[in-house]
């Protein structure tokens, strides 16, 4: 066994023991050393994950836990073990996991001495759980790993133990226990028809049964329920909830990188267990392009309504995901490796966006932005970043967010669809500006669509070490903004293996440069113009329009009613949606 693969299991043990040691002793250890072990681990982690990525390039890493190897098995074809397989895109989005859990550590130093470490022990089990859920190359295992990252989520989201976050909770353990059950039930269809458990055994069978209905059912269920954890419409409905109630250091994790894994765990099943089948590549390239697109608009509409900014940065992160989903659903081998770069561009600028949401609630006890308006002057420099990672999140032409972006277009070369990425991307960067000049500059006229949205009564993190927590916050922000080809070589490699295909990057990036690119910049500009220069209407006309205005953006509100069963049923929707679309195919 070579170096590498002995190490694979590393990255999921480290974290999993460590965590076992704080609970033990936390009670007696001094109030930082739970701080240091949890960031050095994280950083130890990432720098191993990396190097496996690397080590990765030259073909995929493999460890069979417990030495049950394939040749070990009685029966030819049959494989008894369980495995971990470490191949370049599965390596760095490890590794960008433990990196923001490190920068998140560092954010949130102190803030939770009280609690004698318990805070970084549930973070260090939900590390990983998305680091097991990466590298798992067996389906129950990305089952068990899914559950794990979950009930670590469940726990942070209710950490504050107030109502709203209770509430918020409760939202997040429902739907997302609906969709452990669909997983389940869709590993159980797959059992039953190929017999195997791994990946690669499952993805022989597969070719052998194409167009089998089991499958297409076992598939819909398996999207579904990593649908439900990539927030793609119409399962998508507990994210705002659970985002706008969870501890600031925790949103930062569940948007910057737990969301997007349910899409790579998306990509993973696609590629690697249904790759052969021409219906399920039909459905992927139809249904999931369409939720895409819906979950990129309706995400940015909703997100330009909201008044609060970590739901607004929720519902930005449902916009972003709908872009991703895009990426996911062509058939490009170029698009996926954008798909993958937009995974860890949009978790730099997100990450950094609510840890900034989390210094003005911990500081200025609030997060609403018609409230906070003008009252955060003094700390002007923390806004300067905030309207940095707001270009960046809207589709200013520099940095990785806007490189991915155009790959996807390139890749994709549909007018359409490319004007639906950038428009809706336009108006969740535009309402990160307009928050900005609000709150740190008394800009902005009065309020318009977003005076409606709901909002929240919370505090966060107390005694706040305000330039200590912007230091990751400025990290990330310079890391986004890095050129995008500092990252092409490695998108190259990454694409190649999760489509095998190869890729002329160079033309992609060609047809990138296209007229069109400006178009998203622009909105977002026209937006942020027309908020600043907004007068309170007084003539009828003036009425009539704001209310015409409002209508859209008052039935996404009701449709986000913050009532469960409301949620559920959507999700029943989302399923009778993958059924009929799998009859018809």
């Amino acid at each position: 066994m070579t170096p590498a693969a002995t190490l694979l299991p590393v990255p999921v043990l480290a974290p999993l023991g460590l965590a076992a040691l704080l609970l033990a002793i936390a009670h007696w250890l001094p109030p930082r050393v739970g701080d240091l072990v949890a960031i050095a681990a994280a950083i130890a982690v990432a720098a191993l994950c990396a190097w496996l990525a690397m080590q990765a390039t030259h073909g995929p890493i493999v460890h069979w836990l417990g030495g049950w190897t394939p040749s070990t098995s009685p029966r030819p074809g049959v494989v008894l073990g369980i495995s971990l397989r470490a191949d370049p895109a599965s390596a760095i989005v490890a590794s960008f996991c433990a990196f923001l859990f490190a920068a998140t550590f560092v954010y949130a130093w102190g803030a939770f001495d009280e609690v004698h470490a318990h805070f970084h022990v549930l973070m260090l089990l939900f590390m990983a759980a998305m680091i097991g859920f990466c590298l798992t190359h067996d389906v129950f295992n990305l089952f068990v790993w899914f559950e794990l990252m979950s009930v670590a989520a469940f726990a942070l989201t209710a950490y504050p133990l107030g109502e709203s976050a209770l509430e918020g909770a409760l939202t997040f353990t429902i739907t997302n226990a609906l969709a452990s059950f669909m997983m389940l039930a869709g590993i159980g269809l797959l059992y039953a028809r190929t017999g195997a458990l791994d990946f690669t055994a499952i993805g022989h069978a597969v070719a052998r049964l194409n167009g089998d209905p089991v499958l297409l059912g076992a598939f819909g269920l398996l999207a579904a329920a990593l649908l439900t954890k990539g927030a793609i419409l119409p399962f998508h409905f507990w994210l705002s909830d659970a985002h706008a109630v969870a501890p600031s250091p925790v949103s930062v994790i569940f948007s910057g990188v737990m969301v997007s894994l349910g899409l790579f765990g998306l990509t993973k099943v696609v590629t690697q267990l249904f790759g052969a089948s021409t219906s399920i590549a039909a459905l992927v390239h139809t249904l999931f392009l369409w939720l895409g697109m819906a979950t990129a608009v309706v995400g940015s509409l909703t997100a330009w309504a909201q008044r609060h900014l970590k739901r607004m940065l929720a519902f930005s992160t449902i916009a972003h995901m709908g872009v991703m989903l895009i990426g996911l659903a062509s058939a490009s081998a170029a698009a996926r490796g954008g798909f993958l770069l937009y995974l860890v561009a949009h978790g730099l600028v997100k990450g950094a966006l609510f840890m900034i949401a989390g210094i003005l609630l911990a500081t200025r006890s609030a997060a609403v932005e018609l409230q906070l308006r003008g009252t955060a002057r003094a700390l002007w420099p923390l806004g300067l970043v905030m309207m940095w990672a707001g270009l960046l999140l809207g589709g200013m032409p520099i940095g990785l967010l806007h490189g991915a972006t155009e790959i996807l277009g390139g890749a994709i070369s549909n007018r359409l669809i490319a004007a639906i990425i950038l428009v809706s991307t336009a108006f969740t960067g535009a309402a990160v500006l307009r928050a900005t000049l609000r709150i740190f500059f008394g800009l902005g006229g009065v309020a318009g669509v977003e005076r409606r949205g709901p909002t929240e009564h919370e505090s966060d993190m107390p005694r706040p070490n305000v330039w200590l927590m912007t230091l990751p916050c400025l990290g990330l922000v310079a890391l986004a903004s890095v050129p995008r080809e500092a990252a092409r070589s490695f998108i190259e490699l990454t694409a190649i293996r999760l489509a095998h295909a190869p890729i002329d990057m160079t033309a992609v990036m060609q047809r990138g440069h296209l007229p069109l690119a400006y178009l998203g910049p622009g909105t977002m500009l026209v937006l942020l113009g027309l908020s600043l220069l907004r007068r309170r209407p007084t003539g009828p006309f003036a009425r009539r329009m704001a209310r015409l205005e409002a209508f859209p953006f008052g039935a996404l509100q009701a449709a986000h009613s913050g009532i469960l069963a409301d949620y559920v049923v959507w999700m029943a929707v989302g399923l009778a949606l993958f059924a009929v679309c799998a009859w018809l195919s």
